[in-house]
């Protein structure tokens, strides 16, 4: 089908762009930039030039398209991570972006919207597996998660087809802060933040594409995208070290980054995610199980100094 894709250039839309291509889509991109647009040739795709929040212009764009998928974002840097004023420009994406996404697509007769979103939303749950209908969260920087997910609620509602897909935490090359907590790894500096047991479910760019090309063939809902086997943050950083051959000499932040509270609360609560509902309903599965297997994966490919953009195999 012909599908527009919103994010095309980030972290997980240069995996998911080349894949949807190579499943035989026509793709259409949103491009901000010249170096943007040749990205996206380079991966197949047909760069457009159109605002984010630019209603008409999207629905001009739109027209003939099976599928829109939202995967615009703008998270801020690891340093920024914990100022509430860093995430402005991410919940205005997320909140008036997808809103205008919705209505583009509604406006354009777009049978299907895929809305990017985040496991994180969920509640600290212990070691109790966590599913789709488990409690969220409201925290301040989730706030424009539950607003972009509101949007694919309200195009369901509409008639059409809505899927949000909850993604775990990231990691891969093109991933900055997993590159950057390798890098910290590879000085003998572990990474930990909250408590040792408590869980951390993740999720591999390359399987984070397929997942999106698997859903535009699904129906309307919310689905989990997380790998096979999540593992306690102890057990996290030590895949972390494995992959690169190096025990930390030390680790934190620890317990102490509990003391943020609502600032850190997407790193430091447990979150044990289970993809069952996604795997019922397509033929997805992860390549990368876990953590373990993924991060190996990574570091083999940074060591070999491969594309930062080319889905891994």
């Amino acid at each position: 089908m012909r599908v527009f894709v919103t994010g095309g250039t980030g972290a997980i839309g240069g995996y998911a762009v080349p894949a949807m291509v190579a499943a035989g889509h026509d793709v259409r991109a949103l491009a901000r930039s010249d170096a943007a647009a040749s990205a996206l040739r380079a991966h197949g795709a047909a760069p457009i030039r159109v605002s984010l929040f630019d209603r008409h212009g999207l629905a001009q764009y739109f027209d003939g398209c099976g599928a829109v998928v939202n995967l615009a974002s703008s998270l801020p840097g690891t340093a920024s991570f914990v100022r509430k004023s860093a995430w402005a420009d991410c919940h205005r994406i997320r909140r008036e972006g997808s809103a205008a996404v919705v209505d583009a697509a509604l406006a354009a007769g777009v049978p299907r919207v895929v809305q990017e979103s985040v496991a994180m939303v969920y509640t600290d749950a212990g070691d109790r597996w966590i599913d789709e209908e488990s409690p969220v969260d409201h925290y301040p920087i989730a706030v424009g998660n539950h607003a972009a997910e509101a949007s694919a609620r309200r195009f369901t509602d509409s008639g059409g087809i809505g899927v949000v897909l909850r993604f775990g935490l990231f990691y891969g090359v093109g991933a900055a802060h997993s590159e950057q907590l390798m890098a910290l790894a590879r000085r003998r500096i572990g990474f930990r933040a909250g408590r040792p047991g408590a869980y951390v479910s993740s999720i591999h760019l390359a399987d984070a594409a397929d997942a999106v090309v698997s859903a535009l063939e699904i129906g309307s809902g919310t689905y989990n995208i997380v790998d096979d086997l999540p593992v306690n943050k102890k057990h996290h950083t030590a895949a972390l070290a494995g992959a690169v051959g190096k025990h930390p000499y030390v680790t934190g932040p620890g317990r102490a980054a509990l003391l943020l509270g609502e600032r850190t609360t997407s790193l430091t609560r447990s979150l044990r995610v289970s993809n069952r509902r996604f795997r019922s309903a397509t033929d997805w599965r992860p390549r990368y199980a876990s953590v373990w297997e993924g991060y190996a994966q990574m570091a083999r490919q940074l060591d070999a100094g491969s594309d930062r953009r080319r889905p891994a195999v």
